[in-house]
């Protein structure tokens, strides 16, 4: 693991939510079925960058934690010592994604540092193949299930499965739907709208307010992609009348797709001057769609993006892109950790969010020197 940097973190987290969790699907999701969550994001300055340079890396840290708890005693789950326990580890995507290879790694080094016996498996960006995944750890021996879903609406067969088995699931860095403490244990993960809402303010400021945007959605059906698209438009109706969302369309997180995607906008809206990726492959695509079209990142059109990888954020030293907002994958210790709260009577917290670094020009290049980026 990487040590965090010293400088101050932007915090990018959201207060605590509602008891019962039931997470949306495909175009209205949201974090949770009842009460509303109080943005606790920092408002970035209007020249586009935040009010006080920040940047991640390290281990992840706990921004905010709801109020509400769950235990193994409320789940209904038997009490079990992880160290003689088998845990099952399902990822949702491919690791040649630099998020899934650091979240895998992390998740992977933690339970071998704690002498924990992991078994894992990969559905390669198929709902289907993660159902048939966790079902086939829950025949392995899996007593308790780290979920990375695919998507929040399609894992009912599989948490129907381990809940008839009372196998606990936790769920890191997307949703599922279903009922906290019953489906699941909780969420760990970032606050998506939040960082949308800054992408759009680095993305407003570098355009001064007036522009053509593109905009690159993630994988329809969760609620990542769902919240950074929402996020985002919101942030820029409020704040940026002058600028237009002159196209918006699924590129599926996918660096090949989003490249195509992007020069089909680029055809039909030649005019485009900034574009925001809801991760970074896609604006890895994004940027070889526009030197293909002759033009050129960060002069003529405006790139910001989500997620913190290396090469954004090298393209942000550069100036090929404005900025990127960090998602951190380092979920190993957090998610251990959370688990061993949950075997204990006060259990742990229903819903985590951690503090989320923000890269700019003002430190980019440190950032990148000092290791603090995936």
């Amino acid at each position: 693991m990487t040590r965090r940097a010293p400088w101050n973190l932007r915090s990018v987290g959201v207060a605590a939510a509602a008891a019962t969790m039931v997470i949306a699907t495909a175009g209205c999701t949201k974090s949770s079925s009842s009460g509303s969550t109080a943005s606790a994001v920092s408002s970035p300055s209007s020249s586009g960058g935040s009010s006080s340079s920040s940047a991640g890396g390290g281990a992840q840290q706990t921004d905010t934690a709801s109020g509400k708890t769950c235990a193994y005693t409320k789940y209904g789950a038997p009490k079990l010592d992880l160290k003689t326990t088998t845990v099952g580890f399902s990822q949702s995507e491919s690791t040649s994604n630099p998020f899934r290879a650091a979240e895998t790694t992390s998740i992977t080094d933690e339970a071998k540092k704690l002498g924990i016996k992991l078994i894992q498996r990969n559905a390669n960006a198929n709902v289907s193949q993660q159902n048939t995944d966790i079902q086939d750890m829950i025949s392995q021996g899996a007593k308790v299930l780290i979920v990375a879903p695919e998507n929040s609406a399609g894992l009912t067969p599989a948490l129907n499965a381990a809940k008839a088995k009372k196998i606990p699931v936790l769920t890191i860095d997307r949703t599922a739907n279903g009922t906290v403490c019953s489906d699941f244990i909780g969420f760990i993960g970032s606050d998506f709208t939040g960082q949308a809402k800054i992408a759009a303010n680095d993305l407003g400021g570098a355009l001064g307010g007036k522009g053509n945007v593109a905009v690159l959605q993630g994988t329809s059906g969760n609620n990542v992609a769902t919240e950074r698209t929402n996020g985002f438009s919101s942030e820029l109706k409020a704040k940026f009348p002058g600028m237009k969302i002159v196209a918006s369309q699924t590129a599926n997180f996918d660096q090949a797709t989003g490249q195509k995607v992007m020069e089909q906008m680029l055809q039909s809206n030649p005019n485009i001057t900034g574009v925001y990726a809801e991760n970074d492959t896609m604006a890895l695509g994004a940027i070889q769609a526009i030197r293909s079209a002759g033009k050129v990142p960060g002069k003529d059109i405006k790139i910001v993006s989500i997620d913190g990888t290396r090469q954004a954020v090298k393209d942000v030293a550069s100036g090929v892109m404005v900025a990127d907002v960090e998602t951190n994958p380092r979920f190993g210790p957090l998610a251990f950790s959370t688990l061993q709260k949950f075997y204990t009577s006060a259990g742990t917290s229903q819903k985590v969010i951690i503090k989320d670094g923000h890269f700019t020009k003002a430190n980019a290049k440190q950032a990148l020197n000092n290791g603090s980026v995936y």
